[in-house]
């Protein structure tokens, strides 16, 4: 996957505007690229080394919105992951294409990856590899 620009708005919990995650480096917003594959969205930070990693097998939904943790996003379309990470339910917002009809896109896309993700774990469990 070719990396492309987008914003990364935060990442709350329980779906409240005023409670950030901290960890992980979740909690600096920005601009940066992201990319996905199989696995995973990572979204890189300008100025930053270490991407942020939302695997798509503890994402629960795909919403959009105009706001996100606090920020509003103008006309644009915030794609938020929600998902669990630390017993937490988190959602986590992104502003990945300029227009609705590239959101509209690219969340078909992830909606595709995330149902592999979910099919590939549900079979996978139960079977232990190490006997």
């Amino acid at each position: 996957m070719q990396h492309r620009r987008g914003h990364y708005l935060g990442t709350e919990i329980d779906g409240k505007w005023w409670k950030r995650y901290t960890r992980q480096k979740l909690f600096a917003r920005g601009l940066g690229e992201y990319w996905y594959d199989r696995e995973a969205l990572c979204f890189r930070r300008y100025l930053t080394r270490t991407p942020i990693r939302i695997p798509f097998e503890k994402v629960v939904a795909l919403r959009t919105g105009r706001w996100h943790a606090g920020r509003w996003a103008g006309t644009c379309t915030v794609i938020k992951f929600v998902w669990s990470q630390d017993g937490l339910a988190l959602s986590s917002g992104f502003v990945l294409a300029r227009d609705r009809h590239g959101a509209a896109t690219i969340i078909k896309e992830l909606q595709g990856l995330i149902r592999s993700a979910e099919s590939e774990s549900a079979n996978s469990q139960g079977h232990d590899c190490s006997q």
